[in-house]
């Protein structure tokens, strides 16, 4: 079940991502980006031209992040949650930046997207099993990170939209990336990894998984990507590793294997 109704100007918020080159307008007190689509966009190795679809865009953020980073990209959104769809259309209008929203189900694709391809395919499921944890009070929040769908019906929708030998690229707990694996497995070849460490010494707790559709190169688990300076929080501040500032405030790719 998702939101039918917006949210008024007072339940929203204008948050800055890409160190300010980018405004986006989220509901207060639901689902609100944080760095997760920031590091999606930035894995996706599009070029301007390239066509890029968003399964599951919420309010934009990583379709926007991946539109201030590569000027001249066309970029699709499809988001199940209508005031988040109509959210992210005026996140688009609020930076200048061409975005098209579809408003729909990846399960039921709809035909305004069944009948075409794109160069890369971007998505950030869902990351609960609700199986094994418990939902989330209001519905914006618990459709944003409550699986309601098997990770391979995201996979599948992806691989279809994919063209031939185009990039599809997730970013998930590190815990789903063997039911990641295995929905890719048949549907895309070219498998790589790079797992995002939080700080040196801990366990990664995301990855970013890429594939590519007809690939046939070796399955590639990459040297992981260190988010923070450090072994421990030094308090109330942000302490980002130089390559991680980068990527997050100035826009720049997140390299596998860089």
């Amino acid at each position: 079940m998702w939101m039918a109704d917006p949210w008024p100007a007072e339940d929203l918020t204008t948050d800055a991502f890409l160190g300010g080159r980018l405004r986006l307008r989220q509901p207060r007190h639901e689902y609100r980006a944080g760095v997760d689509p920031v590091l999606l966009a930035a894995a996706i190795p599009a070029r301007a031209g390239d066509s890029v679809l968003d399964l599951g865009c919420g309010a934009g953020a990583a379709a926007l992040c991946l539109a201030t980073r590569v000027p001249g990209v066309k970029v699709t959104g499809l988001e199940v949650q209508p005031p988040y769809a109509a959210l992210a259309v005026e996140n688009a209008r609020l930076n200048d930046l061409a975005l098209e929203v579809v408003t729909g189900d990846l399960s039921d694709m709809p035909a305004t997207l069944r009948s075409r391809q794109f160069a890369h395919v971007m998505a950030n499921p869902p990351y609960f099993d609700r199986t094994e944890s418990l939902a989330a009070r209001d519905a914006g929040r618990e459709t944003a990170m409550g699986e309601r769908m098997p990770l391979a019906t995201w996979v599948t929708a992806a691989a279809k939209r994919a063209a031939p030998k185009g990039t599809v690229t997730f970013i998930q707990r590190a815990e789903r990336l063997p039911a990641l694996l295995e929905a890719a497995s048949g549907r895309l070849g070219s498998l790589e990894v790079l797992p995002l460490i939080p700080r040196r010494g801990r366990l990664a707790r995301l990855v970013v998984v890429r594939g590519r559709k007809g690939g046939r190169g070796a399955f590639r688990l990459h040297d992981g990507w260190l988010l923070h300076e450090g072994r421990v929080h030094p308090g109330d501040h942000e302490h980002y590793t130089q390559a991680s500032r980068a990527v997050l405030r100035e826009g720049a790719p997140l390299t596998f294997g860089g």
